[in-house]
């Protein structure tokens, strides 16, 4: 007997999980830099609205479409 190897969720949840998982990339990208070379300048790039609004909620969006993607995801049984 030959055993079909499967996989635990459908195609569709591995692109959602990849989507997912590109919005947590891009969140930590977009959050990277902004600091200064010299400690004794300070760089008001750190505070700005990219680095503290939007590229934290990339990151709490990307995991909730993970967890959405693992959630739904119909397996064969």
């Amino acid at each position: 007997m030959k055993h079909k190897k499967e996989f635990l969720f459908g195609t569709l949840s591995y692109r959602i999980m990849a989507i997912g998982g590109a919005f947590i990339v891009l969140g930590f990208i977009l959050m990277k830099g902004g600091g200064s070379e010299d400690p004794n300048v300070f760089n008001p790039e750190i505070y700005s609205p990219l680095r503290i609004r939007l590229a934290p909620s990339l990151v709490v969006f990307g995991f909730s479409v993970l967890i959405i993607a693992i959630l739904s995801a119909k397996t064969k049984s």
